[in-house]
């Protein structure tokens, strides 16, 4: 059987298995469009999403982390900003 290398790497491209894979209505892309996630919230349900899945689950966890932090600094700061 020969494997058609476009298709697969088209498929790695638009809807990679280790982010839901196209048929799968919780998509990662799909979820982060769908709630009108900012950048922060959107990385954070992308590594969430696909940690276990390549590997790396820890290093996966540890950058969602980093977002989930990055968008609270952000929300300090802004509150902080009004009470000015």
């Amino acid at each position: 059987m020969r494997i058609n290398k476009k298709i697969i790497n088209k498929e790695m491209v638009n809807h990679p298995i280790h982010y839901g894979g196209k048929d799968n209505i919780y998509e990662a892309i799909k979820v982060i469009e769908a709630w009108n996630l900012d950048f922060c919230l959107g990385n954070i349900i992308k590594y969430i999403s696909r940690s276990g899945n390549k590997n790396k689950e820890i290093e996966d966890l540890e950058k969602a982390e980093w977002y989930l932090n990055r968008k609270i600094q952000q929300l300090k700061n802004k509150e902080w900003q009004q009470k000015k």
